[in-house]
């Protein structure tokens, strides 16, 4: 099998697919109100181009399948383009990241589609701030959804929190437990100083360092650090003694893990990024949509 190698010689296994850049919160850290450019039906690809797409990259030696968004539980009938993916003969894991606003009514059916774990955003256990970091957000649903998604037999589920200085920063300790009553795993993510939020991730940005700090001083001789690849991305992990939860942190700052990446990212418009932090990009729509072949 030929295999996809990028130009600094890492083997790309993992496809993160954006199914739409069309989301229902409006979180600080992502997205200015200012710079909000949702695209239209026709720009976006269909499910069939997805899953044409992913076929080629299966036989390049890509084994998963993130389906992102935006939020990608909006796009009408996502359990079509699960089932799709699934029946992909070498493509053997496909988590979705979400921010389980509408998750709570279809995780069994996800689970059944070929969806075997997600990723799931949730910034602050208080209601009112919960509304406020996301610009509308309902704590309650999001709540829900992740109940579902552990009733459907999702694993791992791991919740993702973006820790702000000043916003939310005083509630890491309330999340490590949060999620080791529900026998999940925390990750604790730095902002990102990219894209249009950038300048406001930059006041807010508080440090990989000061994070685990805090994590050591909360559970004392309890953290037993993880291998690298184990944690199957650019998390840094710790299993948490006596329970059946993980803590790690995600930090592109203070520690970046562009060394280790294996994964380039499907836009919703068909763009091909191989980086985050670099503006290159081809356009795999247009050439499917010029009648090229699959060569």
């Amino acid at each position: 099998m030929k295999q996809l190698i990028d130009p600094f010689n890492r083997n790309i296994t993992y496809l993160r697919v954006s199914v739409t850049d069309h989301c229902n919160y409006r979180c600080h850290y992502c997205r200015d109100e200012d710079h909000i450019t949702d695209t239209t039906r026709n720009e976006i690809l269909s499910y069939e181009e997805i899953a044409k797409i992913v076929r080629l990259f299966s036989e390049l030696g890509v084994t998963k399948v993130r389906l992102t968004g935006g939020e990608p539980l909006l796009r009408k009938d996502i359990l079509s383009l699960a089932k799709m993916l699934g029946e992909i003969p070498a493509i053997n894991d496909i988590p979705i990241s979400t921010n389980a606003h509408l998750l709570s009514p279809i995780a069994s059916q996800l689970k059944s589609a070929g969806i075997n774990r997600a990723n799931i955003s949730i910034d602050s256990l208080d209601k009112e701030r919960f509304n406020q970091i996301t610009r509308g957000g309902d704590l309650d649903k999001v709540i829900q959804g992740i109940d579902a998604a552990i009733e459907s037999g999702m694993s791992p589920i791991k919740l993702n929190m973006v820790v702000m200085r000043g916003v939310n920063d005083d509630e890491i300790e309330a999340m490590v437990d949060f999620a080791i009553g529900r026998k999940l795993d925390i990750r604790f993510i730095e902002t990102m100083p990219i894209g249009t939020a950038g300048i406001d991730a930059v006041d807010h940005h508080y440090s990989e360092a000061d994070i685990l700090k805090r994590i050591h001083t909360h559970l004392p001789d309890r953290l037993i650090a993880i291998k690298s690849k184990q944690t199957a991305g650019p998390a840094k992990g710790y299993l948490i003694e006596n329970t059946h939860s993980s803590v790690g942190t995600i930090s592109a700052v203070s520690n970046n893990f562009c060394s280790s990446c294996n994964r380039v990212r499907l836009t919703a418009k068909g763009q091909l990024i191989l980086c985050l932090g670099q503006k290159n990009s081809v356009s795999l729509r247009d050439a499917l949509r010029s009648n090229m072949n699959d060569n």
